[in-house]
């Protein structure tokens, strides 16, 4: 349990140093923090582009492309098809996350759809899934949630980030090597300078 939490925790804030647009993140964590060195988990609540930031890279990139496979328990008609007992399907988030028909833009990544929306990965808002929905969700998603929250802000708090010299945004390889979970192909590499002397 605990490795799975980890491996999923380090793909997300991967992914979040990859796509993120920090100064607007990082504005907000250093405006709410202030000169505190560390971000204590009471600040959380007041971070909304960074919750925001949070939800765009679980529907971009979720950890684990597909869900864990379910099973019908008895024959069900949906959409006019008949699916009958014990039928095995698997639940593929990494496509509905990119769902045309659910997101404007699905491959851009853009946390400002979420500022003011509804829409949340706790498995009532079937367009974001990350953690699954109903009784197989994944049971650690507050934990997941917080812990990435935390790692992201602390990291956006206490460091300013560059990419390395003559390497633009542009240049980054953001291909995904399809697994379990869902990790970069090649390393991020990011100059970190401490914010705090």
């Amino acid at each position: 349990m605990f490795a799975a939490g980890t491996d999923t925790t380090f793909i997300t804030l991967d992914w979040g140093m990859t796509e993120l647009i920090m100064k607007t993140a990082q504005a907000e964590v250093r405006s709410v923090v202030g000169e505190r060195k560390t971000l204590l988990e009471t600040d959380l609540p007041q971070l909304h582009y960074l919750k925001a930031v949070v939800k765009e890279i679980f529907r971009l990139h979720p950890p684990a492309p597909v869900l864990v496979p379910r099973e019908s328990m008895e024959e069900v008609t949906i959409d006019g098809y008949n699916i009958p007992t014990k039928t095995r399907f698997f639940v593929n988030a990494w496509a509905i996350g990119r769902d045309p028909e659910s997101w404007e833009n699905p491959k851009v990544f853009e946390p400002d759809r979420f500022m003011g929306s509804a829409i949340d990965f706790k498995g009532q808002d079937f367009e974001l899934i990350p953690f699954g929905a109903g009784r197989r969700s994944c049971p650690a998603i507050t934990f997941g949630t917080v812990t990435v929250e935390l790692a992201l802000a602390q990291l956006l708090h206490s460091f300013d980030w560059e990419l390395p010299p003559g390497i633009q945004t542009s240049d980054l390889d953001k291909t995904e090597v399809f697994g379990i979970t869902m990790h970069r192909v090649s390393h991020l590499v990011v100059v970190a300078k401490p914010h705090f002397v």
